[in-house]
């Protein structure tokens, strides 16, 4: 197998254009190739400088999750310190978490600071939301967001071996005028369900809630809607004061 290490966004869609599959941090991808054989060609972005960026409300595809540091909102950091053992966090990548894995434990954060993905097409660079990366795995570059006011993340307990732990991210957006929205997203098993709602100063909790129930959380089990109340209740009382 041919490992090839773009260092030029024409160089990689060279090689995206010849067929070469990209790995991340080949944490996902190894055992895999070793079972049903080995690609022709293979590429890392790990010398792209455009998958590489670490700053406030940008990070790159090929950065590896325990670089995620200060500069993240909570929400962002606690997912990623909450995958696998530190031994994988040092070689996983966030690209290769939210493209190429199937529990995508980067996504509910990344849902919840209403992040745009940059993805590189066979011609052009552009900018797409989550939904599409998802659905289609183009080769991802990196992130954009805007930063929340206040965000937080909970992974529940779970069996080794057993269905994917529940999580549960949340974030307060300022969107103007004055006026805060938040946001929720859990990963349920392997499914993920957002809401969204209004939570301008002067709204209170209840009112939070009972709009939460008319989004797609409403489908929770009763046990996971009561971990989503806690962590609502719990990011609204860490809003700043006007």
């Amino acid at each position: 197998m041919l490992l090839r290490f773009p260092t030029s966004i024409s160089e990689a869609q060279q090689c995206l254009n010849e067929g070469a599959v990209p790995i991340g941090g080949a944490t996902l991808v190894w055992a895999g190739w070793q079972r049903d054989g080995f690609p022709e060609q293979a590429m890392s972005l790990r010398e792209l400088p455009a998958a590489n960026t670490v700053g406030r409300g940008t990070l790159g595809a090929a950065v590896v999750l325990h670089r995620i540091g200060a500069d993240a909102p909570e929400v962002l950091r606690g997912a990623a310190a909450t995958v696998g053992t530190g031994a994988v966090r040092r070689t996983a990548t966030v690209g290769g978490n939210i493209v190429g894995s199937t529990l995508r434990c980067l996504l509910p954060a990344a849902l919840v600071l209403d992040a745009r993905a940059t993805v590189l097409g066979p011609d052009r660079v552009y900018e797409t939301e989550l939904a599409e990366v998802v659905a289609k795995r183009p080769l991802m570059l990196g992130l954009r967001w805007k930063d929340p006011l206040v965000s937080g993340y909970r992974k529940l307990p779970a069996e080794a071996g057993g269905p994917p732990p529940f999580v549960v991210a949340t974030a307060v957006h300022a969107d103007g005028d004055g006026r805060r929205s938040l946001r929720v997203a859990v990963r349920d098993g392997y499914e993920v369900l957002t809401g969204r709602t209004p939570c301008d100063t002067g709204t209170g909790t209840d009112q939070v809630l009972h709009a939460l129930d008319r989004t797609d959380l409403a489908d929770l089990p009763a046990e996971r809607r009561a971990v989503v109340r806690d962590q609502v209740t719990d990011i609204l009382s860490r809003l700043p004061e006007d």
